[in-house]
């Protein structure tokens, strides 16, 4: 019988306040037991495993980020909107290192295809590219340049891997400047 006052929503915002203050990898089933002063096995009536657990924090975290974004880029767009978009994405992958991690783990393709966070992420992304008059198959593209660009460097800054004395935020806004100017100028096929 599920213990009154747990639910699979509460056990999520833990699971994303954990893996906030711990770690990603440091969300188990066993560690928001503690948290609840319950036994483990009474999490098993919110949620079916840790994969359960972890897919619905990539969810959780994917919606509360791509809700940042969206206002970031409200009634802006070109390279206003990039920088925009690109600052709310920065932002929150610092400010919340372990939900963000749980963004980038893989996900099932059906589950992707039914989560409105991802459709709402799809429509939010392609409509700030449109501005640059990408199409397919070149928006898919430059979606992947703009997240392995956007993952790397804040990756990078989180690990400290910027120990050059340059102001980061310069470097930052430098990069904002190079995709602009690619996704301005980006090759099309003849």
């Amino acid at each position: 019988m599920p213990r009154a006052g747990l639910t699979p929503d509460l056990l999520v915002e833990a699971a994303a306040d954990l893996a906030d203050e711990a770690g990603f990898d440091h969300v188990t089933l066993s560690a928001l037991a503690r948290r609840f002063g319950v036994k483990d096995a009474s999490l098993y009536s919110h949620v079916k495993n840790i994969h359960d657990l972890r897919t619905r924090l990539a969810l959780y975290a994917g919606a509360e980020m791509i809700d940042r974004i969206a206002l970031a880029v409200a009634g802006r767009a070109g390279k206003e909107a990039l920088a925009a978009f690109a600052g709310a994405y920065r932002e929150y992958a610092l400010q919340h290192p372990g939900r963000y991690a749980a963004t980038q783990i893989p996900m099932d393709q059906t589950l992707v295809a039914e989560a409105p966070s991802f459709r709402r992420t799809a429509d939010i992304t392609y409509g700030m590219l449109r501005a640059y008059g990408l199409e397919e198959p070149d928006l898919t593209d430059a979606v992947r340049l703009l997240r392995s660009t956007f993952h790397g460097y804040c990756a990078l800054e989180a690990g400290g891997g910027f120990g050059a004395p340059r102001d980061v935020q310069r470097s930052w806004d430098k990069a904002i400047d190079a995709l602009h100017a690619a996704l301005t100028h980006w090759p099309r096929d003849e």
